[in-house]
């Protein structure tokens, strides 16, 4: 896919992730880099400012040994994927009927 992926749905997609389950942060990237071609380099600045918003919050798990961190929504990650998914939909209903001739309007 050659299409850059905005800041705001790296957001939502980390989010919706997050609705399910927490997840620690090398679980999470993954998942992501499964569905989209984003670097880990470019995931946890993501991370971090979700947590820096309060959308997020971390606790650390021991695993063999060393401790995993993981991240879970706050209520005001829950509400903030509410308003990027609403937003979502909004744009992809838009871009459909323009990619598909349905949006005639001119500025004639």
């Amino acid at each position: 896919m050659d299409i850059q992926i905005p800041t705001l749905l790296l957001d939502g997609t980390v989010l919706a992730l997050l609705q399910h389950q927490d997840m620690y942060g090398y679980n999470l990237t993954k998942s992501v880099q499964n569905q989209l071609p984003v670097s880990e380099s470019t995931m946890y600045p993501v991370l971090r400012r979700l947590k820096q918003n309060n959308f997020l919050e971390t606790y650390d798990e021991p695993f063999e040994g060393r401790n995993r961190r993981y991240y879970r929504l706050t209520e005001a990650g829950h509400t903030e994927f509410e308003r990027i998914y609403a937003d979502w939909q909004e744009f992809r209903d838009t871009m459909d009927k323009i990619m598909k001739g349905e949006n005639n309007e001119s500025l004639s």
